[in-house]
């Protein structure tokens, strides 16, 4: 089945948050991702690259959300240019737990060496290298 409509990339996608503060502090301290606030009343994300994840506390009044929104509802994979391995490290320096890695998996672009683990919300992140 085709369709007239043709997505470039994703733009964003938004986390469902207990703490918008402590979840700012991980993805920042942990991932390098940088605190962005933004519109009115101000509302907040996490930049990277050219890449935001948008924050929602877990009670809010946005009109336009999941129909379900549910802290630690999400799985999803980050690429980076760090070896998987010098993550690995870095995560244990923070205290992160690792679940798995370095595991091989496949991404859209091809295989991947991946590690993953859990933010405070009990998301599922995937940080990875292409191989």
């Amino acid at each position: 089945m085709s369709s007239p409509v043709h997505i470039k990339h994703l733009d964003h996608l938004v986390l469902t948050v207990a703490d918008i503060d402590v979840a700012c502090d991980f993805y920042g301290r942990v991932l390098g991702m940088e605190k962005i606030v933004f519109g009115i009343p101000a509302r907040v994300a996490l930049g990277f690259g050219e890449h935001k994840i948008n924050l929602h506390p877990i009670v809010n009044d946005f009109d336009t959300k999941a129909d379900r929104p549910t802290p630690g509802s999400a799985d999803f994979c980050l690429i980076t240019d760090t070896p998987v391995a010098d993550v690995i490290d870095h995560l244990a320096d923070c205290d992160v737990n690792v679940i798995a890695g370095p595991v091989a998996k496949n991404g859209a672009m091809g295989p991947l060496s991946s590690v993953y683990f859990r933010d405070p919300d009990g998301n599922l992140i995937e940080v990875s290298n292409y191989v």
